[in-house]
C-alpha cells in the first residue's frame, strides 16, 4: 500500500493516527458525557457538541494562516499537539463545572486547528515533486485510512474504561439509566417502577434509596467517561513521541521549485490591509444576518459569517492568475459543508437513535461486530483475504496472509461459540462501524479507482466528490426506511421507546455512509492540494476544514429537529441536502475539471 510513496507518508500517518485515536475516544462518548454528567436535553448536548465540533474545524484556518506567515509548518504542527494534550488532561479530570469542560473542549480545538490542516498541506507537499505527483490521491486515502485505525479502536477503549469503573463500584451498564437518573433527582419520574426495575438489573439487587442511586450511579457514570479521556491523553503522548522522533522524513515548507516561482511573483501581489477590512465587514453583516433566521444564534451566525469573511479576503488578496483556481475551491468548499452537516450526525442524531430505538440485545453473530475481539478477528481476516486476493501481491505475502486469514477465521468461531446467544450491546460502540469500514475499504476502493485508471475511466476528482454526495443521500434514504414505524420522541416523553429496530439499519448507513466519505473527503483533501495557489497551501486547507467546521455547527439542526418531528423527517432533511449538493457539483463539473 505504501509501496513507491515517500517515507514522510509514514511519518504523517502513525502521527495522525495516535492524534485520532484520542479525538475519538472523546467524540464516541462527548454528548452521552455531557447529558449524564450535566443533565443537558438532546438539544442543548447537540449545541455544544456542535460548537465544539465547529471549532476544531474552524482554528485550522487560523492554523493554516500562521504556518503560511512563518513557512514553519513542522513547528506549529508540534504545539498544536502540545496543546491538545493539555485539554485532553483537563478532560480527563473528574469533577469539573460545565464552564471548564467547555473551556477544556477549546483548548482542544485550538491544539486541533494548528495540527490538522498543516500536516494536511504537508503531505501535499511530499507529492509537488513531479516523481509523485501521480499519486497525490492514493497518499490521500492512505492518509485518510491512518485516521480511522486510531478511530476504529476509540469507542472501545471509551466503553471498556466506563465499564470497568461501573464494575468497580458494582454496577453494570445501561443507556437508558442516565436520562431516568436525572429525572429522579428533579422529581420529573413520572414512571418509577421502570426505573426501580432498571436499578435492581444493574446492581443485581434491591435497591432501597433510589434518590442516592441516582446520585452515585451518575457520579461514576460520568467519571468513567474523564477516565476514557485520559487515555486519549495517553494516545497524544505517543502521537507526540512518533513525530518529535521522526519529523526530518517531512517537508519543512513550500516545494522549492514552487517558492522560487512564488518568491518572483510576490513583488506584484500588492499587500493591502484594506480588504482584510473589508471581509471583515462582509463578515459582520452576513454573520449578523444570520441570527434573524429562527434558531440560527450567535454561534451560527459566527460560523456563517467566519465563512464569508474567509471567501471574501482570499478572493480579494489573490491576482489574477490564482483567482479561476480560488473560484474553483470556494465553490467546492460552499458544497461540502452539506455533506458535513449530514454526515457529521453520527455523532449526534444516528447516536441518539442508537441509544433510543435501536436492539439493546443481539444475537452471537451480530455480537461479533459489537465485541471488542470478535471485530479484531473480523477485520484482520477480511483485510488479510484482500491481501490474498491482490494482484500486486507477493506470493510470500498472499502465503503469510493467508495464514492470518486461517487463525482469524479459528478466532472469530471461538468467539462466536463462547457467547450467549442473546448478549447486550452499547451505542458508543457505532461509532466504530464507520473507521472499520474506512479501514476495510480504502484498499478496495483505490483498487477501483486503479483498474478504471486503467481502462482510462476513472472518473475526476470533482467527479468523486459529486458522487460521494449522491452516496450520502442513499445512506440517509435507508435510515428513511428504517423509521417509519418508529414513535418520534415528543411523543415519548423522556420515556425510553418500546419500539427497537434491528442495530443493521445503522450498520448498513454507516457502510454507504462510509463510501460516501471515501468518494469525497480524501479526495477533496488531495484537490486542494492539487489546485490550490502555493503561497496559500495552509490557509486553502484551513479554508477545507472551514468549510467542514460550519458544517459541523450546522449540526444543531438534526438536534433541533429531533424532538419536534417524526424521525424519518429528520433523515428526509439531509437527503435533501445531499442531493441539492450534488446536483450544483455536476452543473460546474467541467469548471472544476478544468482547473484540476
Amino acid at each position: 500500500m505504501f509501496k513507491g510513496h515517500p517515507k514522510g507518508l509514514y511519518v504523517a500517518f502513525f502521527a495522525n493516527m495516535g492524534e485520532r485515536f484520542g479525538f475519538y475516544t472523546m467524540m464516541a462518548c462527548l454528548v452521552f458525557f455531557l447529558q449524564a454528567k450535566f443533565g443537558l436535553t438532546a438539544d442543548e448536548a447537540g449545541g455544544h457538541y456542535s460548537n465544539f465540533y465547529f471549532a476544531i474545524y474552524a482554528l485550522a484556518l487560523i492554523g493554516g494562516i500562521i504556518a503560511d506567515k512563518t513557512k514553519k509548518y513542522k513547528g506549529v504542527i508540534f504545539a498544536g499537539i502540545l496543546i491538545m494534550l493539555g485539554g485532553y488532561i483537563m478532560m480527563a479530570t473528574p469533577g469539573l463545572s460545565l464552564t471548564i469542560t467547555l473551556v477544556a473542549l477549546y483548548v482542544i480545538a485550538f491544539g486541533n486547528g494548528l495540527f490538522k490542516g498543516n500536516l494536511q498541506a504537508i503531505v501535499g507537499q511530499l507529492y509537488d515533486d513531479p516523481k509523485y505527483s501521480k499519486l497525490r490521491d492514493s497518499a490521500f486515502s492512505i492518509f485518510y485510512m491512518g485516521i480511522n485505525m486510531g478511530a476504529l479502536i476509540a469507542p472501545h477503549a471509551a466503553n471498556g474504561v466506563r465499564n470497568w469503573l461501573l464494575k468497580t463500584h458494582g454496577y453494570s451498564y445501561d443507556a437508558d439509566l442516565p436520562a431516568l437518573c436525572h429525572q429522579m433527582i428533579d422529581g420529573k419520574l413520572a414512571d418509577v417502577s421502570v426505573f426501580q426495575g432498571l436499578a435492581d438489573k444493574v446492581t443485581g439487587g434491591h435497591v432501597e434509596n433510589l434518590s442516592a442511586f441516582a446520585k452515585d450511579y451518575l457520579d461514576v457514570f460520568s467519571t468513567g467517561y474523564n477516565y476514557a479521556f485520559g487515555i486519549a491523553a495517553v494516545s497524544m503522548v505517543i502521537s507526540l513521541v512518533v513525530y518529535v522522533i521522526f519529523q526530518k522524513m517531512l517537508p519543512g515548507g513550500t516545494a522549492k521549485a514552487e517558492a522560487k516561482v512564488t518568491e518572483k511573483k510576490e513583488e506584484k501581489v500588492p499587500n493591502k490591509p484594506i480588504y482584510t477590512v473589508i471581509a471583515l465587514a462582509i463578515g459582520v453583516v452576513v454573520g449578523y444576518g444570520i441570527t434573524f433566521f429562527e434558531n440560527f444564534d450567535l454561534y451560527a451566525g459566527l460560523a456563517i459569517g467566519l465563512f464569508a469573511s474567509f471567501v471574501s479576503w482570499i478572493y480579494l488578496s489573490s491576482t489574477k492568475e490564482e483567482k479561476p483556481n480560488v473560484t474553483t475551491l470556494l465553490l467546492v468548499f460552499g458544497v461540502v459543508i452539506f455533506f458535513w452537516m449530514s454526515f457529521h450526525q453520527n455523532g449526534l442524531t444516528l447516536s441518539f437513535f442508537a441509544r433510543d430505538y435501536t436492539a439493546k440485545e443481539v444475537g452471537a453473530f451480530t455480537y461479533l461486530f459489537f465485541d471488542f475481539w470478535g471485530m479484531i478477528a473480523l477485520l484482520g481476516g477480511i483485510i488479510s483475504l484482500s491481501v490474498v486476493f491482490g494482484k500486486s501481491s507477493s506470493k510470500k505475502s498472499k502465503t503469510i496472509a493467508g495464514a492470518i486469514a486461517a487463525v482469524a477465521a479459528i478466532a472469530a468461531y471461538f468467539r462466536f461459540t463462547s457467547v450467549p446467544s442473546s448478549n447486550p450491546i452499547e451505542p458508543e460502540i457505532f461509532q466504530s462501524f464507520n473507521p472499520i469500514f474506512i479501514v476495510i475499504l480504502t484498499p478496495i476502493v483505490l483498487g477501483l479507482f486503479a483498474w478504471l485508471s486503467s481502462k482510462k475511466k476513472e472518473p475526476s476528482t470533482p467527479k468523486k466528490i459529486g458522487i460521494g454526495m449522491v452516496l450520502a443521500a442513499v445512506g440517509f434514504m435507508v435510515m428513511v426506511w428504517g423509521s417509519l414505524s418508529l414513535i418520534s420522541p415528543a411523543d415519548l416523553g423522556g420515556a425510553p421507546s418500546p419500539n427497537r429496530v434491528s442495530p443493521y439499519w445503522l450498520i448498513d448507513t454507516y457502510l454507504i455512509l462510509t463510501f460516501a466519505e471515501l468518494f469525497l473527503s480524501p479526495m477533496g483533501i488531495s484537490f486542494v492540494s492539487k489546485v490550490s495557489p502555493v503561497r496559500f497551501q495552509g490557509v486553502m486547507q484551513g479554508g477545507w476544514l472551514l468549510a467542514t467546521a460550519v458544517g459541523n455547527k450546522l449540526l444543531f439542526v438534526g438536534s433541533l429537529m429531533w424532538g419536534k418531528i417524526e424521525i424519518w423527517q429528520v433523515w428526509s432533511i439531509f437527503i435533501v441536502c445531499c442531493l441539492v449538493s450534488a446536483a450544483f457539483i455536476f452543473a460546474i463539473m467541467k469548471k472544476l475539471e478544468k482547473v484540476s
